[in-house]
């Protein structure tokens, strides 16, 4: 066996939980494999667990206590780690939070706003202010760290998802920021198209009828697990696991990628909009 690299369990609540898991596993004398035994998850989930970057699942937790003889304490915990999971996000996105970590493929298309893993820290607070016009500026710094810290996923020594955002033209032509603070927006989404980190594509505003007029939509897919499309609207949102809803929505999403403009020629739009903003100017 190699050395293992100490967790942190001062960090976090989930990084804690992991460290208490994997301290009465080896207790116990278990590898990892030993203890997921008889569930349906494998070593490398455990594994995850164990470092604080994976939630643990109810059943698992149920399964993990009775082969440890821990009387219930990893399933009772597992509020905690899923409440300090998605601080700063409605309860309905813990599944989103957790899922977009381990995609292999994220495709958002959103028809109103700049989607959340591509808003720079003006945008975010903006949006933010203005749903919650009456609540504490901690709440919503809260918020807005916790949206911006999803980004994390584009830094250089994180695995990247291949990540594809389809933006509708309107959106550079109806800035919702003043015009210095919106080509900073523009310029953080071209720098990162630059960079190989996402691909997004403009949508034009006289493109005609398209597929998912109805509202946004993420698809997500992953290495381990079937696919899953995230819907939302203003209080509420919802993942869909049907494989033929799935397959709908992902005929869609190609149909509105065929409608959309080339990936270059959407990124010198979206360079356009940036150098527009510097110069005081709104697109036309």
């Amino acid at each position: 066996m190699g050395q293992r690299k100490d967790i942190d369990g001062s960090t976090s609540v989930p990084t804690f939980y992991g460290s208490e898991l994997r301290w009465k596993r080896e207790e116990a004398g278990l590898t990892l494999q030993q203890l997921v035994e008889g569930s349906f998850y494998g070593p490398s989930h455990l594994s995850e667990i164990e470092r604080g970057t994976r939630r643990m699942p109810a059943e698992l937790a149920e399964h993990v206590d009775k082969v440890l003889g821990t009387d219930g304490f990893f399933r009772r915990r597992c509020e905690d780690v899923r409440r300090a999971k998605r601080r700063g996000h409605a309860s309905y996105f813990e599944r989103v939070l957790e899922a977009e970590k381990h995609a292999k493929s994220i495709e958002e298309w959103c028809p109103t706003l700049i989607p959340g893993l591509l808003q720079t820290d003006a945008y975010a607070r903006a949006l933010v202010r203005a749903a919650m016009p009456l609540a504490p500026d901690e709440e919503v710094e809260e918020k807005v760290s916790a949206r911006l810290a999803r980004a994390q996923l584009f830094e250089e020594n994180h695995r990247t998802p291949m990540y594809w955002a389809i933006l509708p033209e309107v959106l550079l032509r109806q800035p919702i920021l003043p015009p210095e603070r919106s080509a900073e927006q523009w310029q953080h989404i071209a720098e990162m198209a630059r960079r190989r980190r996402i691909v997004p594509q403009i949508l034009p505003w006289d493109c005609g009828p398209h597929p998912l007029m109805m509202g946004a939509a993420t698809i997500m897919a992953f290495p381990d697990a079937p696919p899953l499309v995230y819907l939302e609207s203003q209080h509420s949102g919802d993942t869909i696991e049907d494989p033929a809803l799935v397959e709908d929505y992902r005929r869609s999403y190609d149909l509105l990628r065929a409608a959309a403009l080339p990936p270059e020629a959407s990124l010198a739009l979206i360079e356009q909009a940036a150098e527009d903003g510097r110069n005081g100017k709104l697109r036309s």
